[in-house]
């Protein structure tokens, strides 16, 4: 199983998350890539210790939305989208580079994530994008999600995702930050319903029928209160029943 982590996402002076601490955890790195946070210090900070540690990097993309955080749905067209992705693939490649790694991933952030679970138009555009990249990048997301069917038609590397303090709906989707609810604190909880996960088995959905989520990698958010807390439980649970920990994206593509 892989456990993976939003980085870079501070921006000048100011800080989220720590990315230091998370990076002693995760073995892959969803690296912002300044669209809707980081910026170049902080972005190729973040590359270098991952590299220095044997993490996994990836290209978190986003909508181009530094005020929202990337969490706000935009109706760009799909060349524009595109272009967006690629530049921000484009971007991190080369602080990746200059530190002595590479790009393995894609992972769509926030309202870009959530949008192309089902928007198939916004879904194509990014796959236009990775394709278009490199055709032997794989990329991370929602099983069952357009995202993944599209990028799995078109011949990509796909990978499934799971999240370790994120509540669900019965539909295997993902709570709205919105809803009360939505994102779960207690770290026992939290490294319990990841073991669940990592052996197939189903976990609670929000109204609390159960519901199966496969995944490759586990996502635990690295700006939630307490998150290197939930995160260092989480390895350890897993580990301590015999889950191997490793990156889904091998390198050298």
């Amino acid at each position: 199983m892989d456990l993976n982590a939003d980085l870079a996402e501070g921006f000048g002076r100011w800080e989220l998350g720590d990315d230091e601490a998370l990076l002693g955890v995760v073995t892959s790195a969803n690296v912002a890539c300044g669209f809707h946070a980081g910026d170049a210090t902080v972005i190729r900070s973040a590359v270098e210790r991952a590299a220095e540690r044997g993490v996994a990097v990836g290209a978190q993309v986003a909508y181009r939305d530094l005020a929202g955080f990337g969490r706000r749905f935009i109706d760009v067209p799909r060349r524009e989208l595109t272009d967006d992705v690629l530049y921000q693939i484009g971007a991190l490649e080369g602080f990746a580079r200059v530190a002595g790694t590479e790009v393995r991933y894609v992972k769509p952030h926030g309202a870009l994530y959530n949008a192309i679970v089902h928007h198939a138009e916004q879904a194509a555009a990014v796959v236009d994008a990775v394709r278009a990249y490199d055709p032997g990048l794989a990329v991370l997301g929602l099983p069952g999600s357009q995202w993944l069917e599209q990028a799995e038609r078109a011949g990509l590397p796909t990978h499934r995702e799971a999240f370790a303090d994120r509540a669900y709906t019965p539909e295997a989707t993902l709570v709205s930050r919105r809803e009360p609810g939505a994102v779960l604190h207690d770290p026992d909880e939290i490294a319990q319903r990841c073991l669940a996960l990592a052996a197939g088995e189903p976990i609670r959905a929000v109204d609390g029928s159960e519901i199966r989520v496969l995944a490759d990698s586990i996502c635990v958010h690295g700006d939630s209160p307490g998150a290197v807390d939930i995160a260092r439980t989480v390895r350890d649970r897993l580990a301590d029943a015999g889950v191997e920990l490793r990156p889904f994206a091998a390198g050298g593509r």
